[in-house]
């Protein structure tokens, strides 16, 4: 993958969080706990997350995790959920924050690797994450391919608010929810209805 070919980094969050994120950024696991907040991670996944250490970094969960496309197995598997959801939209600037990290798929995962960004993005196949499915009759290439697209962009404690570029919604009840919250905390955060990111 190369840099120029990335317009933004996704991250998946509660509508009901926005304006948490708005004002203090995307935080990391860690951070996150002292701030009240709605959650859509699986609990089984952050166990696991809890033990991972990243290489010549720190833990797993003093990193905000970022998505390269949100339209991946994470949001498959919330789908059901879509109206309650948004992405946040932010920055590739982020790349070069000292510290950042790229794996190449989900960093819980015991077969992850890990690289400095933005350098780390050259190990990354970007028609594999971009890919709209990841389904294949062989077994070993469907579970490749869909590794490839939980790939994460980890940024040490937090992103900060100024990195948000805006955030996508999966149909016009979302937007209203997420606009009339905006409105409330005086965010001019731009919103955009995209309702394929959310398989609708």
């Amino acid at each position: 993958m190369k840099r120029q070919e990335l317009e933004e980094l996704h991250y998946i969050a509660p509508i009901a969080n926005v304006p948490s994120v708005c004002n203090h950024g995307i935080l990391s696991h860690n951070r996150a706990k002292r701030v009240p907040h709605e959650t859509v991670a699986m609990q089984v996944i952050q166990d696991r997350r809890a033990k991972v250490i990243v290489p010549g970094g720190r833990p797993l969960h003093d990193y905000a995790n970022l998505y390269f496309h949100a339209r991946n197995p994470m949001m498959y598997k919330r789908s059901a959920e879509h109206e309650d959801l948004c992405v946040i939209r932010v920055a590739t600037d982020v790349l070069d924050i000292p510290g950042v990290v790229v794996s190449d798929r989900n960093a819980s995962s015991g077969y992850a690797r890990f690289w400095p960004a933005p350098a780390g993005l050259a190990m990354l196949d970007h028609d594999m994450v971009f890919a709209q499915s990841w389904t294949h009759s062989d077994t070993f290439e469907y579970w490749r391919r869909k590794s490839a697209k939980c790939c994460e962009v980890l940024v040490p404690d937090r992103v900060h608010a100024s990195y948000l570029l805006g955030a996508y919604v999966s149909c016009a009840a979302s937007y209203g929810a997420l606009a009339e919250l905006l409105a409330s905390a005086q965010s001019s955060l731009e919103v955009t209805v995209n309702a394929h990111l959310f398989f609708r």
